[in-house]
């Protein structure tokens, strides 16, 4: 790789596109949307719309819309999900367990903010009327730290210098993009402030000491869900820049970019971790009606697209977007070799 940083984001913007795989898993993916309009389906969502991981109708509806099928999935699932997300869930976050009202489980009928940016995005590539949709985009406003993000865990609101999550921050930060031109001034303040988070953290370091946040990161995985990697917070950086026209630091980005292409040469890219893998989840038990925590439960569908190893058409794909956002913006000269 070139030493210069501009030179090596050029030279890793110009490699030649590689075509999509094609898709192995059309019988798993069938098995999914059946389930999604059947009489089980629709009694867990009544029960939660989110858990149990990984194995409730939500993962499954997102994990469609992350392989490109959001269209296919059934209006009935859609519509159940609206329907109970609507009922189910404290239109707030609260910041102390005694301001949960009373009756509500703080862990199910509380919603945070990666999870609930991960289904507006599904929800909002499936064309869900926007007056159903209002009430996220105003949420992610009221939460939004002074530091640029968000972040899931309520006792860091409580913080004199509350810090932001960049797994919090990233899902709320995409689905706010995905509205473009759309946005009010306030929202394009949230999303410039979101995407000075991740510069300012180099994608996944440290902004006080520089060190590596998390080494999971490094590894690429799918489907994401709400989980982070480099190249989804590369990827989010970069069709930001080309949305608001804003210069990008080198910097911020060029160690991602030469880890994904050292790692993946040849431009396929696959999976390095399962984010399901040794995983727990919350159980409801309808004869006693609570809660257990329980070994996570997958699907065929998803064991298949997350092998760790296997060439990924979706990752594949993103990195090729990536790399074309790259040189869009190289031609544009809004990748600078300044720091702010």
């Amino acid at each position: 790789m070139p030493t210069n940083t501009l030179d090596c984001l050029q030279q890793v913007s110009q490699k030649s596109s590689l075509s999509v795989l094609e898709s192995r898993e059309t019988q798993f993916a069938k098995t999914s949307l059946d389930y999604l309009v059947s009489p089980e389906a629709l009694a867990s969502i009544k029960i939660d719309p989110y858990w149990p991981k990984w194995d409730s109708p939500w993962w499954h509806m997102m994990l469609l819309h992350e392989m490109g099928l959001t269209e296919s999935i059934p209006s009935e699932a859609i519509n159940w999900m609206l329907d109970f997300m609507e009922q189910h869930y404290l239109k707030s976050f609260p910041f102390k367990e005694e301001d949960v009202p009373a009756g509500l489980d703080p862990l199910s009928n509380i919603a945070c903010h990666c999870q609930l940016g991960t289904m507006h995005q599904l929800l909002k590539c499936y064309g869900v009327e926007e007056a159903r949709l209002a009430w996220l985009r105003e949420w992610y406003l009221r939460y939004k730290l002074p530091d640029g993000g968000l972040n899931c865990d309520e006792a860091a609101y409580l913080k004199p210098k509350p810090k932001s999550s960049v797994v919090s921050t990233l899902p709320p930060l995409e689905a706010m993009l995905a509205y473009g031109d759309e946005l009010s001034e306030e929202e394009l303040a949230f999303l410039d402030g979101g995407a000075h988070y991740l510069i300012d953290r180099k994608l996944f370091r440290s902004a006080t000491t520089g060190a590596i946040m998390d080494e999971a990161w490094l590894k690429l995985c799918f489907p994401r869900f709400y989980h982070y990697d480099i190249l989804r917070g590369l990827s989010f950086l970069l069709k930001w820049s080309r949305l608001r026209e804003q210069f990008l630091p080198a910097i911020a980005i060029v160690e991602a970019v030469r880890l994904i292409d050292d790692a993946f040469a040849d431009g396929l890219v696959s999976p390095g971790r399962q984010c399901f893998a040794g995983a727990s989840s919350r159980f409801y038990n309808l004869d006693t009606g609570s809660w257990s925590r329980q070994p996570a439960r997958s699907f065929p569908l998803l064991e298949e697209v997350s092998r760790e190893g296997r060439v990924s058409p979706y990752l594949t794909e993103l990195w090729q977007e990536a790399r074309v956002n790259l040189a869009s913006l190289l031609e544009a000269g809004l990748i600078s070799d300044s720091e702010s």
